[in-house]
């Protein structure tokens, strides 16, 4: 019989994903909604910011949770997802996904632990502010 040794992400980390993302996002003068997913997927914290748009809230935590299922960016769903990819219609699976950039696996050790997803701006700055909490957990 094998055994499974799974991580997952703890509080802790997830606050420091969260914090790095805020600070982010101040930096780049603009207002976000920034979700973490744990290694199931499932909402570990949610941050909005003062002013940040009510519809991105669901988009966010899609983000996340879609970077989570498939362990792969966003935005790289996204380019596969095209007319004509070999994920075109992707988004309609799993109760809804989203193949634009701004969702961000979270690793320790080269494991996929969570994922972070932020909406509220434009996909550039939804990618970097997710990249910033991303790489702040460690």
């Amino acid at each position: 019989m094998s055994t499974l040794n799974a991580s997952d992400l703890s509080l802790d980390q997830a606050h420091d994903a969260v914090h790095a993302a805020l600070d982010q996002a101040k930096a780049i003068d603009t207002k976000m909604n920034i979700a973490v997913v744990d290694a199931g997927g499932h909402l570990k914290t949610f941050f909005r910011m003062d002013g940040a748009w009510l519809g991105s809230i669901d988009i966010a935590i899609k983000k996340a949770r879609t970077a989570r299922l498939f362990d792969m960016p966003t935005g790289e769903i996204g380019k596969l997802s095209q007319p004509g990819g070999p994920l075109y219609n992707i988004e309609h699976s799993n109760g809804g996904l989203i193949s634009f950039p701004g969702g961000i696996p979270i690793k320790l050790g080269g494991e996929v632990v969570g994922a972070i997803g932020v909406s509220g701006s434009s996909v550039e700055n939804d990618h970097a502010v997710a990249k910033a909490g991303a790489d702040a957990v460690s």
